[in-house]
């Protein structure tokens, strides 16, 4: 018989990953399993069963692509007629590399209520220093 995990059960660990010369795309996927929790055999669907991820050194990720820094544009949208915002993928990058990092991996996760949990456990920096060392971590790929 299939144990179903509960939420009280679940046990989080902290995974610092380092961004520097790692592909964005192929990181962000390990990074999208961590927080589902799908890399733990207690794995259930229906619970938030993931793992606090930190990402350091954000600015350093190699990006794949011809154009992509010109070409690329993230939109947004707060419903009012012509409020449609564009922003360069190089732009978003140089200014606020932690929304690019949440905006990838966002669309990664379900869009529920679980999903939105997820994404809370994602913690990203521009430099190598952050203030989660109070935490047991352990060090991803």
């Amino acid at each position: 018989m299939t144990e179903i995990t509960k939420p009280s059960e679940v046990k989080r660990d902290w995974v610092v990953i380092d961004a520097t010369d790692k592909r964005f795309g192929r990181m962000l996927t390990e990074v999208a399993v961590l927080l589902r929790g799908k890399h733990k055999p207690s794995y259930t669907p229906n619970v938030d069963c993931g793992d606090y991820v930190v990402i350091i050194n954000a600015s350093k990720a190699v990006f794949t692509g011809n154009n992509k820094g010109d070409d690329k544009l993230y939109h947004s949208y707060s419903g009012y007629f012509g409020s449609v915002k564009s922003v360069k993928f190089q732009d978003l990058l140089k200014n606020n590399p932690a929304k690019l990092y949440r905006l990838a991996v966002r669309g990664m996760l379900p869009k529920t209520k679980l999903g939105k949990a997820m994404i809370k456990k994602l913690f990203v920096y521009e430099g190598g220093e952050h203030p989660h060392t109070a935490q047991t971590t352990k060090k991803g790929k």
